[in-house]
This record gives C-alpha cells, structure tokens and sequence, in this order.
C-alpha cells in the first residue's frame, strides 16, 4: 500500500513540475549528485558511468528492468513482439510522463496492433525503484551501458536504503 501511495505522490510532484507530455526530455548528462544519484540539469535522475563503472541506480535499474520488465519489452530495453523498445522510447518522452505511464498503464490502439501497458503503480517491485528503472533506460538509450549485466557497480547509497524500507514498509 505504501508502494502505491509513493508512486500516487510521486506522479503529482513529478506532472505538477514536468508537463506529462513535455518536449524531449534533457541532455541526460549529470551534472548534480545528491546521496548517489545523479541528476541532469532539469533535475530529471540519470546516471554516471565512471571508469567503466556504473552508479548504484543505473546498476539496480538493469536489475529491476529484467525482474519485471523485459519479459513484455524485451531484453535490455530492445523490444519485442509484444512492447515497443524502452531504450527509444525514454529518448522520446519526458520523465513526468514516464511515470505517468508506468504507474497507469497505457493502451495504444491502431490499425496494425494493439499494445497494453498494464499499470504498475501498485506493484512495490516496480514503484519503489521507479527511478531506477528511468536512469537504467536513458543509460541504455544512450549506448551510456551494454546489453550486459554491468561488471562494476557503486555501492548501494544508503539513502537508497532508506527510500527502498520507507517505500517497502519495512522499519
């Protein structure tokens, strides 16, 4: 239930500062830090990629895309049958409006197929690691990461502890 609360805040802060259907989203380049994650110049998060290493939410963003995600999207956000590239498509879209989606699905309906995006607001799997799964695909859309589990990886912050008990109901 927190899960859904979180995502539901979220959704209103992130549509209330980023119009949900904005222009492109910015440059993912990071130019701010706060706890570990990193942030563009829009305040949108996106990752750091050091020495070959990736930062702790690029890294748990691969993890989370693969436990709930590529099944339907593909492997590393390529695509498939079933669901369009998320690797194109976060390159297309704002970060309000990726949210905006994830959390409430979406139905795209059109002479050649027919696509439904199930809401994952209320899946704590999905909604506590929202961010994740964004930095981990403007990574991907940005050849910034490989088609591989990434080798090396920055310690998990413990903000990010804080945020994944808060977000699991867990003290």
């Amino acid at each position: 239930m927190r899960a859904i609360l979180c995502v539901a805040a979220l959704v209103a802060v992130v549509t209330s500062v980023h119009p949900v259907f904005a222009e492109a989203p910015p440059d993912p380049a990071a130019v701010k830090e706060e706890d570990g994650k990193y942030l563009d110049k829009e305040g949108n998060p996106t990752f750091k990629i050091t020495n070959g290493s990736t930062d702790w939410y690029t890294y748990s963003g691969y993890r989370r895309y693969h436990s709930e995600c590529h099944v339907c999207h593909g492997p590393d956000g390529e695509g498939s049958s079933y669901a369009p590239a998320l690797k194109n498509s976060v390159k297309e879209m704002s970060y309000g409006e990726f949210i905006e989606i994830v959390a409430s699905g979406r139905k795209n309906v059109n002479a050649s197929h027919n696509n439904v995006m199930p809401a994952f607001g209320d899946n704590p799997n999905v909604a506590c690691y929202i961010d994740d799964l964004y930095v981990y695909l403007r990574a991907r859309g940005a050849d910034a990461v490989g088609r591989v589990r990434p080798a090396k990886h920055d310690d998990k912050p413990p903000a990010a502890q804080q945020a994944e008990d808060s977000c699991m109901g867990k003290k």
